[in-house]
C-alpha cells in the first residue's frame, strides 16, 4: 500500500479537493480553477510537490500533464483524519467526539447523532 507522506497546507487540500472534484486536472485547468491567484509556475510547484508526496500522479497527453490522484479520496481522507486525531487529540477518538460534540456551532441533528450511535454499536459488535 501507498504511504502518502507529509501533510497537506490549506492550498494544497485546495487543489486536491479540484483533482477529486473532476477526477484529473491539468495546470492551466487548475490556475484558471484557483481565479488566477497562482502563477503558471506556482501551479506546477504545487502538483510536483503533490506527486513527490504520493497524492498524485501524472500522465503525459500530447504536452500536457495529466495529474490524478494516487487513491480514492475516502482513502485519503481517512488517513488524514488519523494523522489530526494523533497530532491534536494524542490518538483519543473519544477526544475528538467530545470536542465535536461540545461545539455548538455544529448544530447536530437527530439524525446525525442516531447515525453516531449506529456507527458506535456497529464498531462495538464488529
Amino acid at each position: 500500500m501507498l504511504k502518502l507522506g507529509g501533510n497537506l497546507s490549506k492550498r494544497e487540500h485546495q487543489i486536491m479537493d479540484l483533482v477529486y472534484e473532476r477526477g484529473s486536472i491539468v495546470a492551466t485547468d487548475l490556475e484558471e480553477a484557483l481565479s488566477g491567484n497562482l502563477s503558471n509556475s506556482a501551479v506546477r510547484s504545487y502538483l510536483r510537490a503533490l506527486e513527490t508526496k504520493g497524492y498524485l500522479d501524472h500522465v503525459e497527453e500530447g504536452v500536457r500533464f495529466v495529474y490524478r490522484p494516487t487513491r480514492p479520496r475516502d482513502a485519503v481522507a481517512r488517513g488524514e483524519a488519523s494523522r489530526l486525531v494523533k497530532t491534536f487529540f494524542g490518538g483519543s477518538v473519544s477526544s475528538v467526539l467530545a470536542t465535536l460534540l461540545s461545539d455548538k456551532d455544529l448544530k447536530l441533528s437527530d439524525a446525525d447523532l442516531a447515525e453516531m450511535r449506529r456507527m458506535i454499536e456497529e464498531a462495538r459488535n464488529p
